[in-house]
């Protein structure tokens, strides 16, 4: 008896060490909290203190507010606020000029550089001559308002760091880290197994003591040699693995070729979200030959940098979670390599790299598919396709694109006859022989063969 006693003291103290160290580790994660909660303050009193600094400053020029949308509508077609353009970054223009400098430059520039003022035209060459407009409309007041707004401290991208902020404010709310809580609980599970362990040990030592045999279990047949000795079973389960791998081939062998949900990664992110989505760039506008082809072509990269020659970084409001605004100007990067680009001096050097993009959408050849015919003669949208592009950050295939899917697709659209007048006459025809007042384009001939396949 004494030794199961010991055993038990064993295990109390056992239980008294979890203690101590579950009261240790609440110490000394609250301590690491307030240092991190202290250094943080910290951090964001100085930033407040900076940041007020320069606000202050624009505040004293006029109402940034105001000045946002004269800027928008009048300077930000050759002008950011923080980064070279067509023009000079028009931050810091304050501490470069005189106010009454910029006055007369901004409402006319041309009369100011043929004054032969110095200023102006060194301006005027360092900028390789660019005459910039006049703007005689504005007022000082109007000015003082442009320059408020891009005198306001370039703001930070919060975007990346709004995840690791929340997850750490979650921990700390709760006063003690999950890891801590799961590494406690573990060990406690671990020291449970052990006592379970001694205790076992102990009573069959003392049942070996007392003279007391302890019953071993009877040795029964292993169950695959009853399954196999068992005619019917054997048979169900054969044809039940039979059905299994049969329907399991036809599923397999019915998905080749189809390529839903295909997403690669391409050489140069273009996010769809930001252009057709939050920017509402039509999708013919770059994808042209859709409208006149069977294709709809790869856009060239001259029609990338028609906008892109004036915008060289992407807003902060852009960035996502996943995506910071660095990486966006990052890719932007890419595609002035690729043309030969150099926005420092506005020309290119003539130096192209050919862009190595990857097909997603890819019918076989033995298909034959029109994109003029469906969205020029029959008005379909590229979404009933393509999905909702406007809202993919990188671009999948929506639709598995199977002849069963088209199909279906021609069984239930009808055919849109409003100023199509190669259309009129055998609509009216048809409607009369299958008669209905609107023809779906299955009933035009397009569950033919041949419209398809030739």
């Amino acid at each position: 008896m004494k030794k199961v006693i010991f055993r038990h003291s064993i295990s109390r103290q056992l239980l008294l060490s979890v203690a101590f160290l579950f009261t240790f580790s609440l110490f000394a994660h609250a301590q690491d909290q307030t240092a991190q909660d202290t250094t943080a303050q910290a951090e964001s009193g100085q930033a407040a203190e900076t940041d007020a600094g320069a606000g202050a400053a624009a505040a004293s020029l006029g109402d940034a507010a105001a000045g946002k949308e004269l800027f928008n509508s009048l300077c930000a077609a050759c002008h950011k606020p923080y980064s070279n353009s067509i023009g000079p970054a028009l931050s810091g223009a304050t501490d470069r000029h005189e106010m009454e400098w910029l006055y007369d430059w901004i409402q006319n520039s041309a009369a100011l550089i043929a004054s032969g003022d110095a200023e102006a035209n060194e301006v005027y060459n360092e900028w390789n001559q660019t005459a910039m407009p006049a703007f005689p409309q504005l007022t000082e007041s109007d000015i003082d308002n442009i320059l408020a707004y891009v005198e306001q401290p370039k703001p930070e991208p919060t975007a990346a760091t709004t995840g690791a902020a929340q997850s750490g404010e979650g921990e700390g709310s709760g006063g003690v880290s999950v890891n801590i809580i799961l590494g406690i609980l573990a060990f406690v599970l671990v020291l449970l197994l052990v006592v379970l362990f001694l205790v076992n040990k102990t009573l069959r030592n003392f049942a070996s003591a007392s003279g007391i045999a302890i019953p071993e279990k009877p040795k029964t047949k292993p169950l695959y040699q009853s399954f196999v000795e068992n005619q019917f079973l054997l048979v169900v389960t054969s044809i039940f693995v039979l059905l299994t791998v049969g329907y399991f081939s036809y599923g397999f062998l019915m998905q080749i070729g189809v390529d839903q949900g295909y997403q690669p990664i391409q050489p140069i992110h273009y996010s769809h979200r930001i252009h057709a989505g939050d920017n509402q760039i039509e999708c013919k506008y770059c994808h042209s030959s859709a409208r006149v082809s069977k294709h709809s072509g790869i856009p060239s990269l001259n029609v990338c940098m028609n906008c892109h020659k004036a915008i060289a970084e992407v807003s902060p409001e852009t960035a996502t979670e996943e995506y910071s605004k660095e990486f966006y100007d990052k890719e932007i990067a890419k595609l002035y390599d690729a043309t030969g680009w150099d926005p420092a001096s506005r020309t290119y050097s003539g130096e192209e790299k050919p862009v190595k993009w990857v097909r997603i959408h890819n019918l076989p050849d033995f298909a034959y598919f029109n994109h003029s015919q469906h969205v020029s003669v029959a008005g379909i949208e590229c979404q009933k396709c393509h999905g909702p592009i406007e809202e993919m950050e990188i671009v999948y295939q929506n639709a598995p694109l199977t002849m069963g899917w088209c199909v279906n697709c021609h069984r239930e659209t009808n055919i849109r006859i409003e100023g199509n007048e190669y259309y009129e006459k055998i609509h009216e025809e048809l409607s009369k022989k299958y008669g209905v007042e609107e023809l779906t384009a299955a009933q035009m001939g397009g569950l033919e063969c041949g419209k398809c396949h030739y």
